[in-house]
């Protein structure tokens, strides 16, 4: 069992895990979501999903869709592994930043070490500086935080503010990516069994399968739409093991607040699984 912060008030804090480290875009989201909590940093997304389904956190924060990138695969088929639940969800606007460590000027930068989704996000800037080499890394904050533990000088990183304050190096150049509306949604998950009713839900998610048969996905969100909810995503992928088949996921706006339970009930009776991921207020704003 991993051992949560103490605050002011000497009540343990909520322990919180993230892929990434300290300072990522993660975290940051993690502090907008629950502002009173300690984070534990993970490597892989596998192991966010695994500490929480074992108890070993209170809650964990993960990104599922970026609007210039799109979505984050991994964490549908994990949201379907575990018996986990969506129980809020928030919008961070995602803003790069040239990070290097105190003394350093652009002009002794050879290469720029990020995350390659965020090296990708900032093409404009590396077109313009033909001598500095981007090279992949694991992690933005990761980044930063390799460039401290290695007191690099000819090197910077892409990442957030947080991270620079974190790791104790300087903005360079700030906002630098190619985009300006460039977001990311995160979830915030807990265990099924632990997760608080949301009295103001005006969104759900959901997971479906359908019959292999013309319209059968037609005749789904048919039913959905039925209920008065409006689609705003749908995602499929292949269920592991059974080659053709298909789960899908889907996000719907809530008009009533009966509207979540018909919705499940329409689909059953057509739907070999059928499963609430869970119910949330919409997140709006940056």
């Amino acid at each position: 069992m991993f051992t949560s912060a103490v605050g002011d008030t000497g009540v343990a804090l909520p322990l919180v895990a993230i892929q990434g480290e300290i300072g990522a875009f993660s975290h940051e989201a993690a502090l907008k979501l629950l502002p009173d909590s300690s984070i534990l940093p993970c490597q892989l997304s596998a192991d966010v999903f695994s500490v929480l389904s074992q108890g070993e956190v209170d809650a964990a924060v993960v990104p599922i869709e970026n609007s210039l990138a799109g979505s984050v695969i991994e964490h549908f088929d994990l949201l379907l592994k575990y018996d986990l639940v969506i129980v809020a969800e928030a919008l961070l606007r995602i803003r790069h930043n040239l990070i290097a460590l105190t003394g350093v000027a652009e002009s002794d930068i050879s290469t720029v070490y990020s995350h390659p989704v965020a090296l990708a996000q900032c093409r404009k800037f590396f077109a313009t500086r033909p001598a500095i080499r981007p090279c992949a890394f694991y992690d933005t904050a990761g980044s930063v935080k390799h460039l401290a533990e290695t007191a690099n000088r000819t090197a910077a990183a892409i990442a957030s503010s947080h991270a620079a304050q974190q790791y104790g190096a300087v903005i360079l150049a700030a906002n630098i990516e190619d985009n300006p509306e460039n977001y990311t949604r995160f979830f915030l998950l807990r265990r099924r069994a632990d997760a608080p009713p949301i009295s103001d839900a005006n969104k759900l998610s959901l997971a479906f399968s359908v019959e292999n048969r013309p319209g059968s996905l037609v005749t789904a969100l048919q039913r959905i739409a039925d209920q008065g909810t409006n689609l705003t995503k749908i995602e499929s992928r292949p269920v592991h093991g059974r080659p053709w088949e298909y789960v899908f996921y889907v996000d719907c706006q809530l008009t009533y607040p009966e509207a979540a339970d018909r919705t499940i009930s329409a689909l059953s009776p057509n739907c070999a699984i059928v499963r609430e991921l869970g119910r949330y207020r919409e997140a709006t704003g940056d």
